[in-house]
């Protein structure tokens, strides 16, 4: 499989990246051994994982994502090949089961390393990601902006030396952003040369054909500084199959086990997506395949994070890796899109 720089650094990545949150709620850990098996037989040598999952985030399952990983290491030895990301869980000013309302200072980002390291059970991280900002800001299903300047946390300064810090240890190897915004990006990259220390080399942002506005400022922030894009969501919570169309709620399907998932599941949405699925019918390929090809191939897009709960399912997001959308069906794409434009953040 195809892979790409990891930013400025010396790593190389695939054009596909496993995604993990499931495992631990809706996927067991024989079933993650199944998945990890799979991927690495298919070329994957990169996996994304956080401290908070599996998702929905509950104290009694935190943290099992890790351990899966951390399992399938222990019991392969192959924690050399695999390029690994966690994340460290963003602020929660009202209290939460992790450290009791997560910050991105170093007393938060200190334990939040060492917990990660003993489940994963390695004595580092590759790329570790910050996973959404200590400040108000247009993150988790929001387009626009409204200024909060009163619950600005922690100062990046003080969150880049702590992470210059574990790199120098060698805890970590890298650091990355997540749920951010351009100012952000450019922020961390701009405090970071100022410091003389590593700036970050990636952002994990949802991207989909459901939600292009990475494209808007961000794209060009990843290009100009290399600080691509790990796409998430590329099939916007199963949405983009067509397996929720008219009304349908399939038994195993994250929107029907979970309220909290609704963010791409409008009218609107749901228009856009049947045009897909018959862009998709026309093109001779599954809606999935569609979907997922049309983030790989981005310029902006360092790596596209998959994300499965059956076997059927990852390998027909994998096969995905060999599909290159022609100019017709892009600009089919691109015609949905200017119609209805960016329908669920």
């Amino acid at each position: 499989m195809e892979k790409r720089q990891l930013g400025n650094t010396d790593l190389q990545v695939t054009k596909l990246c496993l995604g993990t949150m499931t495992w631990g709620e809706q996927n067991t850990e024989s079933e993650a051994h199944e998945q990890m098996d799979y991927a690495v037989a298919e070329g994957i040598n990169f996996f994304d994982v956080a401290e908070m999952y599996p998702v929905p985030p509950k104290p009694e399952t935190q943290g099992r994502t890790e351990e899966c990983i951390g399992s399938w290491f222990a019991k392969t030895g192959k924690r050399k090949d695999i390029v690994l990301a966690t994340k460290v869980a963003g602020p929660s000013y009202g209290g939460s089961h992790i450290r009791g309302g997560s910050r991105l200072n170093r007393e938060h980002i200190t334990q939040a390393v060492e917990s990660s390291l003993k489940r994963l059970q390695t004595d580092y991280i590759d790329l570790y990601q910050l996973h959404w900002p200590e400040r108000a800001t247009n993150f988790f299903g929001k387009l626009g902006y409204a200024h909060q300047p009163e619950l600005d946390g922690t100062p990046i300064a003080e969150t880049l030396e702590v992470l210059d810090d574990l790199i120098k240890q060698g805890k970590i190897r890298h650091y990355g952003l997540s749920n951010e915004s351009a100012w952000g990006t450019m922020k961390f990259i701009s405090e970071a040369e100022r410091m003389g220390i590593q700036r970050p080399v990636s952002v994990q942002n949802p991207y989909n054909l459901l939600n292009r506005s990475y494209e808007v400022g961000l794209a060009e922030v990843s290009i100009r500084e290399q600080c691509g894009l790990l796409a998430y969501s590329p099939l916007a919570f199963g949405v983009l199959t067509g397996k929720y169309l008219n009304g349908q709620k399939p038994a195993k399907g994250r929107l029907t086990l979970f309220e909290r998932f609704q963010r791409y599941n409008s009218e609107l949405a749901g228009k856009a997506t049947q045009a897909y699925v018959d862009i998709a019918a026309d093109a001779g390929m599954t809606p999935a395949t569609l979907a997922m090809a049309f983030v790989t191939q981005q310029q902006f897009v360092t790596s596209n994070i998959l994300g499965a709960t059956t076997m059927a399912q990852l390998k027909e997001n994998i096969d995905s890796a060999a599909v290159q959308l022609d100019e017709e069906t892009l600009g089919r794409i691109n015609d949905v899109h200017a119609t209805i434009s960016n329908p669920c953040p």
